[in-house]
């Protein structure tokens, strides 16, 4: 019963070790609650000063195993520095941060040993060949030919393991970067911008990458958990399990997918030919918030499939108002990052 609630996530060599004073039947049971909701990342009050500046102010979230989690923010908002923290290359100012378990800064080489990471700025050698650069890298790791191997076939490299990096396309130096990320078989990989200035086919070629990464692979491995930053809302869209936006070192929304592609809830821009008090809006059926943007602009939200539109204008006609616009907005990733972090009208 229990592997029908949670497929794939334990093996049979979990229950090799028994603990005394434990029936088999209930200490399965832990080993499986536990993997289930195992996390991969957590993060809690983590700030980041720099002098006077603070970078992150008190950021908590956690990440479970196999999510893939989008990090969406303005620049500046935060996100390569929360990145290099959890890759171990920056020390907290406050607060505590683990991957797989492993504190940082505490525990930081079983950590970066946990973890693969590309930067936003890939650093490679580019006079190296691929394989060379790859049988470089996999040196430092102790991984074997065969993990290299896989590597090379898993990222696409395989006919351009012979050539200079230098010779290779963008698109191409992303795969040998996260090639390098993948090469000691990391539980969790985080990707700072991987798909930056890439043409339209190199952004779904590695769009493609990612995901196949993301699922459990045919020689039994099980599927990364990754966490990537970007600034493309279509990409998180595209692949994501779930949203984190940050906003000035605060994180502001942290969502699943699922609930932005949620229908039922619809938000509608009204402009009267005077104010309103929000309260007298409250008598709208289906209202959930109201909010005035300024002026005699108010913002209202629905919980409705039904377009609400015809309502608000009979509550209008009603009250002696009229309306001098009247607008569904879409609702959307774009839509709730520019909501979230535009800087306040003047």
């Amino acid at each position: 019963m229990f592997m029908m609630i949670f497929p794939g996530c334990f093996c049979h060599s979990d229950f090799d070790k028994s603990e005394p004073g434990i029936k088999p039947s209930m200490r399965d049971l832990l080993l499986l609650l536990k993997k289930a909701f195992a996390m991969s990342i957590s993060v809690k009050e983590l700030s980041k000063y720099y002098g006077d500046q603070k970078a992150l102010d008190k950021v908590s979230f956690t990440i479970q195993k196999g999510e893939i989690v989008g990090f969406l923010g303005p620049n500046g908002a935060g996100k390569s520095t929360l990145m290099k923290i959890l890759a171990g290359f920056l020390s907290p100012s406050e607060g505590s941060a683990s991957v797989n378990n492993f504190q940082i800064p505490q525990e930081l080489e079983k950590v970066q040993q946990s973890l693969g990471y590309l930067p936003e700025h890939n650093p490679l050698y580019t006079e190296m060949y691929v394989r060379e650069y790859l049988e470089f890298n996999a040196a430092v790791f102790k991984t074997d030919k065969a993990r290299l191997e896989k590597v090379i076939q898993l990222t696409g490299l395989t006919p351009e393991a012979n050539k200079k990096i230098h010779q290779l396309s963008k698109g191409y130096r992303q795969r040998v970067g996260l090639a390098a990320a993948l090469l000691h078989d990391p539980e969790v990989l985080i990707l700072d911008e991987p798909t930056t200035g890439l043409d339209p086919n190199q952004l779904i070629e590695i769009r493609n990458l990612i995901l196949n990464i993301a699922k459990d692979q045919p020689d039994g491995r099980a599927g990364k958990t990754i966490f990537l930053s970007t600034h493309i809302m279509q990409e998180v869209e595209a692949i994501c399990d779930r949203v984190i936006i940050i906003n000035h070192g605060k994180i502001v929304a942290d969502m699943k997918m699922s609930e932005l592609r949620d229908d039922s809830i619809q938000i509608i821009h009204v402009e009267f030919d005077y104010r309103i008090e929000e309260v007298a809006l409250q008598e709208l059926p289906h209202l959930i918030s109201v909010r005035n943007t300024g002026g005699f602009h108010y913002e209202l939200r629905f919980e409705s499939r039904k377009d609400m539109r015809p309502a608000v204008f009979d509550f209008a006609h009603d009250m002696g108002l009229k309306t001098l616009q009247l607008n569904r907005k879409t609702k959307n990733l774009e839509n709730l990052f520019s909501e979230l972090t535009s800087p306040p009208s003047p």
